[in-house]
This record gives structure tokens, sequence and C-alpha cells, in this order.
């Protein structure tokens, strides 16, 4: 912007409107090269501080039945905005729930062996049969 770089060049180089070249040059203008370091992520801020979301991960680490949540030790995630309510009393939507345990660095799980309950014979026929009138 300095060397007098046509505003269609500059664009092209980041590959971003001119709309934002002349809002950057605005900016460059007004106050200098710190005007256009970054403000940071967009978005809402955490609802929790750390202290929370380290009880929430010590809860999660607890497992289900420690919260009275009975006997199954799955963490789905409406379970998990459940206990953040009563802990916190804030309130997530299962998405922002979601993105709270990424940032706390926990993982969705896929079981690493299938049930021993279950029976291939059983699944074969009832894909063959009921699948077929479900699906349509």
């Amino acid at each position: 912007m300095d060397e007098g770089v046509p505003v269609a060049e500059i664009a092209a180089r980041p590959r971003v409107s001119a709309g934002s070249v002349y809002r950057w040059r605005r900016r460059w203008s007004a106050g200098g090269r710190e005007a256009l370091a970054s403000k940071g992520t967009s978005g809402s801020t955490c609802r929790l501080d750390e202290a929370q979301l380290q009880q929430l991960a010590a809860a999660l680490d607890e497992g289900p039945t420690a919260h009275g949540f009975g006997p199954d030790q799955r963490w789905p995630l409406a379970r998990i905005t459940e206990l953040i309510e009563r802990l916190f009393h804030v309130t997530y939507t299962l998405r922002g729930t979601s993105y709270l345990l990424q940032r706390l660095g926990f993982a969705p799980q896929i079981p690493a062996q299938r049930a021993t309950e279950r029976d291939p014979d059983a699944i074969a026929a009832w894909r063959s049969r009921r699948w077929l009138s479900v699906r349509g």
C-alpha cells in the first residue's frame, strides 16, 4: 500500500475483495502497521473460567455414575450439557458443548470392539426384511 500498488493487485495476492483492501488501507492510514494486527478470534468468549474448565474435566473423568446418571458409562453431549448446567448454572447448546469439549482436548470415542451380544445373522435378516420397508 505504501508503494502505491493498485488495489486490484493487492487484492489478487491473498485472494481477498477490493473492499477488504480499502478497509485495510483506511486502518493503515489511521494507525499504521499496528492497526492491521489481528484482534484475535471472533465469536463469543467461553462462559466458564479456567477453574471451572478444570472442574468440568475432573467431573467427566469421574464418570456419569458419580453424577447420578445411572449405570450407562457414556457421556453423550446432552448429558454433558446437563452436567454443565447443574455444576455451573450455565446453559450451552449441544454444538457449544462440543466446541467446549474440543477445547478441553476430549474427542468423540468409537468403541474399540463390537458387543459380544452382537448377532450377525439377526442383523442380516433385519437388513433384508425390515430395512427395505423402513428405507422406502
